[in-house]
């Protein structure tokens, strides 16, 4: 463990554990930094923020705001103002402010112009060409991000598209904006709990994360009817919640393969979801290219949460490392059609020995992703 003379803050907007979350635990277990630990929930959650000051590894305070409105637009003003409130409440001058998306990182920049921050990093976990329907909202969107990435000291991208996103899109250079660096999703890959090949559920299909029409769960729904000729014992378990879930919850009554179909829910407890996934012997993330807004330019967490726990996935040509997972032989690439996708799901699920060679590949694979590597890289610099 090394000790480091440095104050940091972390402001984020959070759902699940992801890399915001990562990096707290990264902070706390590796480096003892004190710390600013900042958290708002997003428009689909109804928690609170809230604050951490942690010191040497330990929280010494913490805090939750009674603030919340059910106007999304209201509550970002209302967050913005709270990040502000509770860093200069401090009344610490902080080495490092990290701002997850472009709210926070704004937060950030303001801060720093108040002489409560000494750097800026303006940490993209996403970008969206449309992020807003409304063009008014969008073209504000946009406006954050170039603001960010004009006045930030240094930008986090989680995929290299990104970048490339924002020259193509917006015309902003990456000659010019040359701050810019990938910082990838990555997983605990000690902290994940697995089984042996022998204990996994081999006809078990697993789907995580947020349930919108985009992300394709109804297509492995209409299949269930047809794999289970092959597979008679097939699962499909579906962890995740969001607006599509009563659609999907009817599909399935209607399909009658209730029995087959398990929906969990949200579960935000990352010890219960890792003891889940690794129950699973596949994984999907079928998305749909003529719905999905965002998955182009993002590293979506959930494909490296599958390969974490040894899953192979059958994904669509959407996210920017599918053909590489395709190329170590931990996932197939299929369209967005019920006979590929059928094709795949049997192909491996109905051939253990190439199930659990994929599932080796997988663990393989996903070593080069742990987030103790990825924060070594990108963070400890600066510390120095």
């Amino acid at each position: 463990m090394v000790m480091f003379n440095k104050k940091i803050v972390i402001a984020t907007h959070s759902l699940v554990y992801g890399a915001p979350q990562a990096l707290r635990d990264y902070l706390i277990r590796y480096t003892k930094v004190s710390f600013l630990y900042i958290s708002h929930p997003l428009f689909i959650d109804h928690t609170r923020s809230y604050y951490e000051i942690i010191e040497k590894g330990k929280i010494k305070k913490k805090s939750t705001s009674g603030i919340r409105l059910r106007i999304t637009l209201i509550n970002y003003f209302l967050e913005f103002i709270l990040t502000l409130k509770w860093m200069i409440m401090t009344k610490n001058t902080y080495d490092v402010f990290i701002g997850v998306d472009a709210l926070n990182a704004f937060a950030g920049i303001v801060l720093k112009k108040l002489g409560k921050t000494k750097r800026v990093i303006f940490y993209t976990i996403d970008y969206v060409p449309v992020k807003f329907t409304n063009k008014l909202l969008n073209t504000i969107y946009h406006w954050f991000d170039y603001y960010c990435l004009k006045n930030s000291d240094e930008i986090w991208n989680v995929s290299p598209r990104i970048t490339k996103g924002r020259e193509k899109l917006k015309g902003l250079k990456r000659n010019v904006y040359i701050n810019q660096k990938v910082v990838p999703i990555g997983i605990w890959y000690e902290k994940v709990k697995r089984v042996s090949f022998d204990r996994v559920k081999k006809h078990q299909l697993l789907f995580l994360g947020h349930l919108m029409e985009s992300a394709g769960v109804q297509l492995v729904l209409r299949l269930i009817p047809t794999i289970i000729k092959k597979i008679p014992d097939f699962h499909f378990l579906v962890v995740g919640g969001g607006e599509y879930e009563m659609s999907l919850r009817t599909l399935t009554k209607a399909l009658k393969i209730e029995k087959h179909v398990t929906f969990t829910g949200w579960i935000k407890e990352r010890k219960v979801l890792d003891k889940i996934m690794a129950d699973s012997a596949l994984a999907v993330a079928i998305y749909d290219k003529k719905t999905s807004r965002n998955t182009y330019y993002a590293d979506p967490t959930k494909l490296k949460d599958y390969l974490s726990a040894g899953l192979p996935i059958v994904l669509t040509n959407l996210p920017h490392n599918a053909k590489e997972i395709v190329k170590m032989k931990c996932g197939i690439i299929v369209d967005y059609d019920k006979r590929q996708v059928t094709k795949a799901i049997i192909s491996l699920m109905d051939d253990e020995q190439k199930l659990n060679t994929y599932r080796q590949n997988a663990l393989s694979y996903i070593k080069n992703f742990d987030w103790k590597v990825i924060f070594d890289k990108n963070f400890l610099p600066l510390l120095q």
